[in-house]
C-alpha cells in the first residue's frame, strides 16, 4: 500500500503541474511560446530516455524472473499494446471532431464553440490517462526491490510528466478563454482535464502492486504509450514555431534526454 500511497501523491503533483498551467489563464493573456517549447522539448526528451531506462529494461529483467514467455516478447506486446492504447485513443478524438467539423455554417455558434471546448478537453483528458498509468506503474513496481536508482527513475518520470502537463493545461484553459469563457471557468475546466491521472495512477500502482505477472507488461506498456506521446504530440508541437526559434525546443529535448540518461545510469 505504501507504493500506491506514493504513486497517489505523484499523480497528484503531476495533476498540480496541470492546474498551475491552466492558471496561466488567470496572470497571462498567453503563455511565453519559447518557454512553453523549451518545457515541451524538456518534457519529451527525459520521456524517451526515461521510456528504456526506467521501463523497458527492468520490464525485461523482471520478464526473464517471471515470466515463461521470452522476455523479448514479453516487453514487445506491452509496448506495442501501449502505443496502440494511446493511437486508438487518438482516434476516438479525431473520429469525434469530425461531428464539430461537419456542422452546417448555419447552426449556432455556441454549438459548435462548444463542440471546440468538448474535443480540447477530451483530448487531453484521454492523454493523461497512460501518463498516470506510466508514473503508477513506475511507483508500483518498486514493490520488488525499493532502491535508490529505481525511487530516482519513479520520481524522474513524475517529474517528466508533470513538466509536460505544464503547457497542456494551459493549451486547455487559453483556448477556452479565447473562445469567451471567463478566466475562473477557463481555469477550472483547465484543471480538471487533468484529475484523471491520479486515478489512472492508483489504478496501475494497485494492478503492479498484488498481480506481480503483469508487471513487466505493464512497465512495457507506459513506455509505448510514453514513446507515442513524445514522438506524436509533444516533439511536433514544440517544433511548431521552429522558424522562429530554432533551438529553443531541440536544446530542451537534448538536455531533457541527457539529464534522465545522466540520472538513471549514474545511479543504476
Amino acid at each position: 500500500m505504501n507504493n500506491v500511497l506514493m504513486a497517489l501523491i505523484a499523480t497528484l503533483g503531476t495533476w498540480f503541474v496541470t492546474a498551475l498551467g491552466a492558471a496561466t489563464v488567470v496572470f497571462f493573456k498567453s503563455p511565453n511560446p519559447r518557454a512553453l517549447n523549451f518545457m515541451l522539448g524538456f518534457a519529451s526528451g527525459v520521456m524517451i530516455a526515461a521510456s528504456f531506462w526506467s521501463l523497458l529494461q527492468p520490464a525485461i529483467e523482471q520478464a526473464e524472473l517471471v515470466s515463461e514467455i521470452p522476455a523479448y516478447a514479453v516487453v514487445t506486446v506491452g509496448f506495442l499494446i501501449g502505443a496502440a492504447f494511446m493511437w486508438g485513443s487518438d482516434k476516438i478524438v479525431c473520429f469525434a471532431g469530425k461531428g464539430a467539423d461537419s456542422l452546417p455554417e448555419s447552426s449556432a455558434v455556441s454549438s459548435k464553440k462548444l463542440n471546440r471546448i468538448i474535443m480540447l478537453v477530451l483530448s487531453i483528458t484521454l492523454h493523461n490517462i497512460p501518463e498516470g498509468l506510466a508514473v503508477g506503474v513506475a511507483f508500483g513496481a518498486l514493490k520488488t526491490g525499493c532502491t535508490t536508482e529505481s525511487l530516482i527513475g519513479a520520481v524522474t518520470i513524475a517529474v517528466g510528466i508533470g513538466l509536460q502537463n505544464f503547457p497542456e493545461g494551459a493549451a486547455v484553459s487559453v483556448p477556452l478563454r479565447r473562445e469567451g469563457c471567463s478566466r475562473k471557468k477557463s481555469f477550472m475546466i483547465g484543471q480538471a482535464s487533468g484529475i484523471v491521472e491520479p486515478i489512472a495512477g492508483v489504478i496501475g500502482a494497485v494492478l503492479v502492486v498484488y498481480i506481480t505477472e503483469i508487471l513487466p507488461y505493464a512497465l512495457s506498456f507506459a513506455a509505448g504509450a510514453m514513446i507515442l506521446v513524445a514522438v506524436h504530440e509533444l516533439i511536433p508541437e514544440c517544433q511548431s514555431n521552429q522558424k522562429d526559434q530554432p533551438y529553443s525546443a531541440t536544446t530542451g529535448i537534448v538536455i531533457g534526454f541527457a539529464v534522465m540518461m545522466l540520472l538513471d545510469v549514474m545511479l543504476g
